[in-house]
């Protein structure tokens, strides 16, 4: 593929070192023969790539390039995949394919697989509280029960009873197991010793071969006013414990409880008004409650069904900037189910002065709509 290696990782001349990383990883998933098996012309522009990729990501060999092109790198003794940057490349593949994949890759292929410490357990952990609607606006303390896990006394965190282990058959105390496509070699986490190289044959009896214990203990936390759902607090320190002593952190995730009356939405409170057509009819302003104490809310004439009225910084107070959001005042115009013979008479009297009659049967219906219009406006 005698392509130009800017053309071939279709860039401009004028790319920079992230721009040309960028469009390096784009092009090696696309082109990665474990995507696209049995194509052979795949493979070769993945070799390509990968080519390209180790001239132009080097200052010195993309300038000799640049000036003198590939017969200028040969004459310097390049060979087009030389060694001299082979694991760097290998390795940033490996970052790339780690999370496709699911595993690493060999150092005879791609290589890194092997080399992270294996740990029994995660250092950090997580656990759970749940607050009252008001505990998350105003804030409060509260005692959080949880459990850790720290290294096994009696045998040290070895899992085994004399503190000794044997060498994976499996992977012959490497951690992985590798396996070949083509012609790239692939490895995985192995299986039987779960990457750590070495199985216990003689059982701790604390601990089952764990290699840790389980310690419940108890935190009280200040909860920050305004704190919402799904949020998480972190506890530095609190979390699980290695054979070396280093501590994780303790993350606890916030649950918050409904109000039977208030609607939260991140700073902003909600809340329906029931108020009686009167009220709407004669403009009447009425107090309505909010999650500090009272307001008012003047009812304009003519105000309809679920119209809103905001209250600005009657809302709860952010957890990062402390500035307050607003209460949002949603009426709910409610009618009478049933009214008496007297209340009857009543709305038909107020409904004749204003001019409103539906007893003649000669009468239009556009007129009835005019004065029905007009009485609103």
């Amino acid at each position: 593929m005698d392509l130009e290696y800017y053309e071939i990782l279709e860039i401009t001349k004028t790319a920079d070192a992230a721009e040309i990383k960028k469009a390096y990883r784009k092009l090696a998933l696309q082109y990665h023969p474990d995507r696209n098996q049995g194509d052979k012309e795949a493979e070769e522009k993945f070799k390509a790539i990968n080519e390209a990729y180790q001239v132009l990501s080097d200052e010195q060999k993309r300038s000799t390039y640049d000036r003198y092109g590939k017969q200028g790198l040969d004459s310097q003794g390049f060979s087009h995949f030389s060694d001299m940057r082979y694991e760097d490349i290998m390795g940033d593949l490996g970052s790339i394919f780690e999370s496709v994949f699911g595993g690493g890759f060999s150092s005879g292929g791609f290589g890194g697989g092997g080399s992270k410490q294996n740990r029994k357990y995660n250092l950090d952990l997580e656990a759970e509280v749940t607050l009252a609607f008001n505990e998350a606006i105003f804030g409060t303390k509260k005692e959080v029960s949880f459990s850790y896990k720290k290294p096994c006394e009696t045998c040290e965190g070895t899992g085994s009873k004399d503190k000794s282990k044997a060498t994976c058959k499996e992977c012959k105390g490497k951690g992985q197991v590798f396996y070949r496509q083509g012609f790239m070699t692939f490895s995985q986490t192995c299986p039987e010793c779960n990457g750590k190289g070495s199985v216990v044959t003689n059982p701790c009896p604390s601990c089952n071969a764990k290699g840790f214990s389980q310690v419940d203990d108890k935190v009280t936390i200040d909860i920050p006013e305004g704190i919402d759902n799904n949020n998480r607090i972190r506890v530095a320190g609190r979390g699980n414990i290695d054979e070396r002593g280093a501590k994780g952190d303790l993350y606890i995730l916030v649950h918050v409880k409904e109000d039977e009356h208030f609607v939260r939405h991140n700073d902003d409170i909600y809340i329906e008004v029931p108020v009686f057509f009167t009220q709407v009819a004669l403009g009447q302003t009425i107090k309505i409650p909010t999650i500090r104490g009272e307001a008012e809310l003047e009812l304009p004439l003519g105000a309809k069904d679920k119209q809103q009225f905001i209250f600005k910084k009657e809302g709860v107070k952010n957890v990062h900037t402390h500035q307050l959001g607003g209460m949002i005042a949603q009426i709910s115009i409610r009618y009478p189910k049933k009214i008496t013979k007297e209340q009857k008479e009543l709305l038909e009297k107020l409904q004749a002065e204003f001019g409103i009659e539906t007893k003649h049967k000669d009468e239009k219906f556009e007129g009835v709509f005019d004065k029905i219009k007009s009485w609103f406006n």
